[in-house]
Order: C-alpha cells, then structure tokens, then sequence
C-alpha cells in the first residue's frame, strides 16, 4: 500500500563533515546504569527525539516510554526541535500516569534536555536523569 502511495523510507543520513569533538558535559550523574528491567509500572521512563522527513521539511516527535510496560505514554510532535517538544512530552506522561512515587527520566544530554527550562520541570514525583 505504501508503495502505491509512493512512500518509501531513507534508512539514515548523512553528516556534514566537520570536528565534533570535545569535553563532553555531564548534567546529572547516570544513575540508570542501563538496567532496561524494570519491576513495576512508573519507575523508569525513557525519553528521546526523533524527526520525520514531510515533503515541505521535517516534523520533530518526542516521546516518553514506560520501560515497564514498552509503551508510549507521553508524547508531542512539532515542526522545531525545541525544548519545548520534549517539555509537552514529559508533562503529558505525568497527566496520563500520575505516578504516586519518584519516577526515573531517563534521557541523552541533547541540546533540549541540557536547558534551563528542561531542569526547571516540576521534580515531584520525578527523577532526571540525563546519560
């Protein structure tokens, strides 16, 4: 069906050549330690951002999964990749969830969760934790 559409996917792309070196910062200590086991729901959520290619340009889609269940529970789709994406998805997990206890976010040290509105989020019931 996809093919009838003319929709195909490009599987990566190419980076502009260049220096991309130097001392990396480290925002907040990595206490996730990569254990992808997760006992109970609300203990551990992973966040990231990806873009989709359109026609006219490119869509940036946040979203926050549950590692104990694997599914979405939070999500926001812009035409920037701003802080704010990853913001409307983090809140939108905790109004959909409501978690009880501390909840572990667990995410890259991209530009948007490095920001000062980023660490400016609500901390109760949740942890940051940037990799």
């Amino acid at each position: 069906m996809a093919q009838l559409a003319g929709i195909k996917a490009q599987i990566g792309y190419t980076r502009r050549p260049g220096s991309y070196g130097g001392k990396r910062s480290i925002v907040v200590d990595n206490t996730f330690d990569r254990q992808f086991d997760v006992g109970a729901p609300d203990k551990v959520w992973m966040t990231d951002i990806t873009y989709i290619r359109t026609q006219e340009d490119f869509a940036y889609l946040a979203a926050v999964i549950d590692l104990y269940s694997r599914r979405v529970i939070g999500w926001s789709m812009q035409s920037g990749q701003t802080t704010d994406v990853v913001l409307q998805a983090s809140l939108m997990a905790v109004g959909r969830r409501k978690p009880k206890d501390n909840v572990l976010i667990h995410s890259d040290q991209g530009s948007q969760f490095t920001s000062m509105d980023w660490a400016a989020l609500p901390r109760a019931p949740i942890t940051l934790n940037i990799r």
